[in-house]
């Protein structure tokens, strides 16, 4: 178990960092510290691999969300700020707080999320709860155009990667500036995704 765990935790770094095609098993096994061979008996194929180490943490992450989401209802009426906040909050917590393999994760999830051969993966790891937080948005808007939800949730998650990954661009740019604040993450995907479900289409 704990030859396999070496094996999966070098092979996150190393997908995230160079991506799928960039990381050899060579490269995976060496990082490891194990022969090639052991690659391929605790993770077979390279695909099977990457697969292995993208759903590895996908069950944590939709669980401490999915929890963020109930405890919140609990309190009262959901309000978009909160939808927004029980599901963008826990990542950028764990990547802030939770050590090095979950800011490589998040690279991981912005890899599968830009290519669409992993559409399956994706459909399987993160669609499931993604959905439960795009229903809880159209609920918010009943009459917004079909898809809107989805739309928004798309670009929130963007948002929240470049938060994670970016946020050195803003002293670049503004120095000065300050710090990425979480809080305004979520004002920000808060306000946009708004727009986007109250946008109403010409009538022709």
């Amino acid at each position: 178990m704990q030859t396999r765990a070496r094996i999966l935790d070098a092979a996150e770094q190393l997908f995230a960092a160079r991506g799928f095609e960039g990381a050899s098993i060579r490269d995976i096994a060496k990082a490891a510290g194990v022969q090639g061979g052991l690659v391929a008996h605790h993770g077979g194929s390279k695909e099977e691999l990457f697969r292995l180490v993208v759903a590895r943490r996908a069950g944590a992450l939709s669980r401490i969300r999915v929890e963020a989401l109930e405890g919140a209802r609990a309190q009262g009426p959901l309000d978009l700020a909160t939808i927004l906040d029980c599901f963008i909050r826990p990542y950028v917590t764990l990547a802030q707080e939770g050590g090095p393999h979950w800011v490589a994760y998040g690279r991981l999830l912005a890899h599968v999320s830009a290519d669409p051969r992993w559409s399956t993966l994706a459909a399987e790891c993160f669609d499931p709860t993604a959905q439960q937080f795009i229903d809880e948005i159209a609920a918010l808007y009943p009459g917004a155009v079909p898809g809107r939800a989805a739309m928004g949730q798309i670009y929130a998650v963007s948002a929240m990667l470049a938060h994670v990954y970016s946020a050195w661009r803003l002293d670049t740019l503004s120095p000065g500036a300050g710090e990425a604040d979480t809080d305004r993450l979520i004002a920000f995907a808060t306000a946009g995704i708004h727009a986007v479900m109250t946008e109403r289409v010409p009538e022709k």
